[in-house]
């Protein structure tokens, strides 16, 4: 399958700005690309490899950007029972998928839901 160059731009602007955010890592279980801090993911980049569809998973605590998240076409709460604790999977290959800017935001909002207070500080501070 082929990868949209437009979502593949998106995945690889948001995984970028995933690993600038302070104490940021990659790490690859399951064959698929995450970022984590303080060993634990907050936002789960799935495959660039056109093996499956390119999408964000993020944890959305923020009522109005979950609900944002979940209108963007194609979105759907995450499986394995992540979606009951504000997971959302997004598309990027679908039609009206959301700008970079947005699912960075996005991300950042994941970030400060998983990382320790004072990796938040250092983010504010800069």
């Amino acid at each position: 399958m082929a990868v949209p160059r437009n979502a593949l731009r998106k995945w690889e602007r948001v995984r970028e700005f995933a690993l600038g955010l302070p104490g940021a890592a990659e790490e690859f279980p399951w064959g698929e690309t995450v970022t984590k801090v303080n060993k634990k993911v907050f936002v789960f980049l799935g495959t660039d490899d056109g093996s499956y569809p390119l999408g964000i998973t993020v944890k959305l605590k923020d009522e109005s950007a979950h609900a944002h998240a979940l209108t963007c076409p194609g979105a759907e709460p995450a499986g394995y029972g992540l979606g009951k604790s504000g997971w959302v999977s997004i598309p990027l290959a679908e039609k009206g998928a959301p700008a970079a800017e947005l699912l960075c935001d996005w991300v950042e909002e994941s970030y400060r839901v998983i990382a320790p207070k004072r990796l938040i500080a250092e983010l504010d501070g800069r």
